[in-house]
């Protein structure tokens, strides 16, 4: 969903529907001999969606149907099931009646991290010599290494985006900016298949209920920047925020103000954030980089501002040209506008940029009067990169839908 004009409600949104199709129901098997085209009938599991526009809100907008009985990929199974695999998902990508590109299948996943240390006590492997409970410094383990998800890439141009539907070139221009955030949906009731002996007699039911969901779809999740579900929402706030649109996250504020990791960095870091410890006032750049976007003048020649209205939103300059030369992976805190939190391009390093951005190197663009402690600008989870996998010769691929291959479940590796 997007929204264009700052006002918290969705301007343009692109709406996918899935459907799954069982050729033969009298076999467990995936399929039954090697795939070599979306249409072989060895597949046995196939997967179709379509993809409708909506102008104006999304469940009473002007909706237009793009695509309909678009076929995902197979899985990449193996040498023998998906002996070519690379042909296959690349026969997946579909082109839509208005222009735009749409693939939805498996990838390698493709976001580096190291959850496994993050979640123990916030530790940062390079840094946890200076951990409260301390062990040697050692290199970062990227968790999400071989494994692959599920993914919906599509590539729309700027002009169907924009309010006026021109393609922006003014980078200060309020009009050269766009919110982003997806969610999922479910009918709003569910009743649970019956248990073949419904009136409790002790004989099976021919006629048992076989379970339906109906009603109105309801929102029970969503996405706008990373982490923001994971690390700045508590646990008893969770499940109201993934319901609830992003135009009333002002009932959040207080987490965005004075993050939890913010007041945990000096007590499990002793000594090593002082100056970060000793800050109480408000986190007026952390509102402004996660709930609103950058205004004009904090950045020399750059803005993200969608408007006061609070919401989680990844936001997008469209006016700035995307940097295909020397892309840093830190993005914007490291000179580099084009990267996140100019919208998240699929090597931008956001873990190490957020906690650079939480431990304080970006307050001092809203208050010249704190100093960063050292460690704010080198903090990070030490795995700073995607690694390559065959079948992929790189870490992303330079053409639609960017995100490499997924790695075979035959033959795949983790990190220790």
């Amino acid at each position: 969903m997007i929204d264009n004009n700052g006002d918290g409600i969705e301007d343009v949104t692109y709406q996918f529907k899935f459907r799954t199709k069982i050729g033969n129901p009298n076999t467990f098997l995936y399929n039954t001999g090697p795939i070599s085209s979306l249409t072989d009938s060895s597949w046995n599991v196939k997967q179709f969606y379509s993809v409708t526009k909506v102008l104006g809100p999304r469940r009473s907008g002007t909706s237009t149907v793009l695509g309909t009985n678009l076929s995902t990929p197979p899985v990449n199974i193996g040498p023998r099931s998906t002996p070519n695999y690379i042909d296959l998902a690349n026969a997946a990508i579909n082109t839509l009646s208005d222009g735009s590109m749409i693939f939805a299948g498996q990838r390698d996943e493709a976001f580096y991290v190291d959850l496994g240390s993050i979640f123990d006590l916030a530790t940062l492997r390079p840094f946890q010599n200076l951990h409260l409970i301390p062990t040697p410094a050692a290199p970062g383990v990227d968790t999400t290494k071989g494994f692959s998800v599920h993914t919906i890439a599509i590539q729309v141009s700027k002009k169907q985006l924009t309010a006026n539907s021109s393609t922006p070139t003014d980078p200060l221009n309020k009009n050269s900016v766009v919110g982003i955030w997806a969610s999922a949906s479910r009918r709003k009731a569910t009743i649970l298949a019956g248990d073949g002996d419904d009136d409790d007699n002790g004989q099976f039911d021919e006629d048992t209920s076989p379970g339906i969901q109906t009603g109105p779809f309801t929102q029970v999740s969503r996405l706008g920047m990373p982490l923001i579900n994971e690390v700045i929402i508590p646990l008893g706030k969770k499940d109201v925020w993934n319901t609830v649109n992003p135009r009333f996250d002002s009932q959040f504020l207080q987490y965005y103000q004075t993050p939890e990791v913010q007041k945990l960095l000096p007590i499990l870091y002793p000594g090593v954030f002082p100056n970060l410890a000793g800050y109480s006032k408000p986190r007026a750049d952390l509102i402004a980089i996660l709930l609103t976007g950058i205004p004009s003048g904090i950045v020399p020649g750059f803005q993200n501002f969608t408007g006061s209205v609070q919401a989680d939103y990844l936001r997008l300059n469209m006016a700035i040209q995307p940097n295909t030369n020397s892309p840093n992976r830190l993005g914007l805190i490291a000179g580099d506008a084009a990267g996140f939190p100019n919208g998240r391009r699929v090597g931008d390093d956001v873990i190490d940029i957020e906690i650079r951005a939480i431990a304080g190197v970006t307050l001092p663009l809203v208050d010249p009067s704190f100093t960063p402690d050292g460690a704010a600008a080198l903090v990070g989870d030490g795995v700073d990169s995607n690694p390559i996998q065959p079948p992929n010769t790189s870490p992303f691929l330079t053409v639609f839908p960017y995100l490499p291959h997924p790695v075979p479940g035959y033959e795949h590796s983790h990190d220790p």
